[in-house]
């Protein structure tokens, strides 16, 4: 029995599937494992570029935990990933908008190509993948959650346009929940903080500039200390738990204050 002829009510008897992007390292990973911590009854699809972080994210939990190595800025990359997914598992329930990418840039270092590569990956591709996704998170009640910024309710200095990338997802959270409240598909977003992950790293920055940025992102954070990934990923879950099914269209900071202090 394929995906396309599978009634909805064999459907419902599968286990829930859970889609994560940028899953190869920090908030992503993390993410997936703790999707796949909650037992057999739930499979998760780990997505990103490369697939050598893929296979230690699956290494975790073999079976639950599926890499799917795509490029989600391709021209067919959203619709090959849920393509796949159905293909493999016949359903999607979840959709985790994870990957981003942060490179620094004050306004007069800013080139169209840098801006338009930043927002293909942070804004475009997840537009791109709700819209893939829309049809089978419909026939499942599904849930996306995007992953923004507690930076995008503030500002940046010479980081703009990450934030305001970060500042339109958090919109198009809100205007989503809205929209697709009728197809029974809830959308939130969690906004992390200062968090300990390899961003900093694939931005190209060096040790000392590293240091200085999380510096001064502590000093920012009224709890005094970076988050850790797992404690973005474990309120990923909770948001997606049928205990929130009446939670929709919030952008939850997970930022150890910083948005307020």
């Amino acid at each position: 029995m394929n995906g396309t002829t599978r009634t909805r009510e064999a459907v419902r008897q599968d286990p829930r599937v859970v889609v994560v992007t940028g899953a190869g390292t920090g908030i992503g990973q993390e993410t997936a494992w703790a999707f796949a911590a909650q037992g057999p009854e739930v499979r998760v699809v780990a997505v990103g570029r490369r697939a050598e972080p893929l296979a230690e994210t699956a290494s975790r939990a073999p079976g639950r935990i599926v890499p799917l190595a795509v490029d989600i800025t391709a021209p067919d990359g959203p619709e090959a990933i849920v393509r796949e997914t159905l293909e493999r598992f016949g359903r999607l329930d979840v959709l985790v908008n994870n990957a981003g990418i942060a490179p620094p840039g004050p306004l007069g270092n800013y080139t169209a190509e840098g801006v338009g590569a930043l927002l293909a990956t942070n804004l475009t591709a997840p537009v791109l993948l709700g819209q893939a996704a829309l049809a089978a998170l419909t026939e499942s009640r599904g849930v996306i959650v995007n992953v923004s910024t507690a930076v995008g309710q503030r500002g940046w200095p010479t980081n703009s346009v990450y934030a305001a990338g970060k500042a339109a997802i958090d919109t198009i959270t809100r205007s989503w929940a809205v929209e697709l409240a009728p197809r029974g598909i809830r959308v939130v977003a969690v906004a992390p903080g200062a968090i300990e992950t390899p961003i900093a790293d694939h931005a190209g920055l060096g040790p000392e500039r590293r240091a200085a940025v999380r510096r001064w992102q502590v000093e920012r954070t009224p709890l005094g200390r970076l988050g850790e990934p797992a404690e973005v990923a474990w309120a990923v879950v909770q948001l997606t738990s049928p205990q929130a099914s009446f939670v929709t269209g919030v952008v939850l900071p997970v930022d150890g204050g910083a948005v307020v202090g």
